[in-house]
This record gives C-alpha cells, structure tokens and sequence, in this order.
C-alpha cells in the first residue's frame, strides 16, 4: 500500500489561491491514475479532479471547473492541485488518492491520507 501526505493547505481569503501537494511514500503512483477529493465537515468526500497516469489528460468536478488544475510529477512521486479563484464552498479537508478508474470519480482502496485542511474566508 502506498502512503499519501497531504500539504500546503490553510486559510485564504475569496479569490485568493492555494497550491496542495501530495506525496507518495511506500510505492509508486506511476501507472495510476490520481485524484484530489475533499471533505466538507460532516459530509461524504467528493470527487474535485482526476489525472490519468502520465499527465495527459485531466477532468473536474464542475464546481472547480476553470479554477483548479491537478498536475503530476511521477519522477517526483506527487500530485499537485493548483486552486485559484477560491470560494468559501472550497473549504475541506483535501486528499489524495489514487482514481478506481481514469474517466470516473471513485477512489481506490488504498488507505487516506491525513488530508490538508483549506479554509477560505468570506
């Protein structure tokens, strides 16, 4: 199993932005699609953007649409989420994981992260 760190959340004002990171310890995420989803207190955890193995294709929950963009660095072992334009309904506890399949919204099986809290302030 592959262990995920989630990074680089905080507090932020609407329309400012944050970059997370997620890094993988314990395994490779190459070959595997990945995935950001976050968790709104006391809701499920919903699926925000997925990435395809080697980078070359990406698609969103349309409620980031426009405004986020998930990334990839398989040298590095991470997944990044650049969030710009942000809104008080981003706050979450983001993590990572990888995708069940390219195309959908489910994750794997693979254990969470701790996640990384955003909080934007309006």
């Amino acid at each position: 199993q592959v262990e995920f760190t989630e990074s680089g959340g905080g507090l932020a004002q609407t329309g400012g932005s944050l970059s997370l990171s997620c890094a993988a310890s314990g395994g490779t995420i190459s070959g595997w699609s990945m995935a950001w989803f976050r968790q709104a207190s006391g809701k499920e955890p919903k699926f925000v953007a997925g990435i395809n193995w080697n980078g070359s294709g990406d698609y969103y929950a349309d409620s980031v649409k426009g405004r986020f963009t998930i990334s990839r660095d398989n040298a590095k072992n991470t997944v990044s989420l650049q969030m710009n334009s942000l809104k008080p309904e981003d706050t979450a506890v983001y993590y990572c994981n990888f995708l069940l399949q390219f195309g959908g919204t489910v994750p794997s099986h693979n254990p969470w992260g701790q996640g990384t809290q955003v909080t934007i302030s309006s």
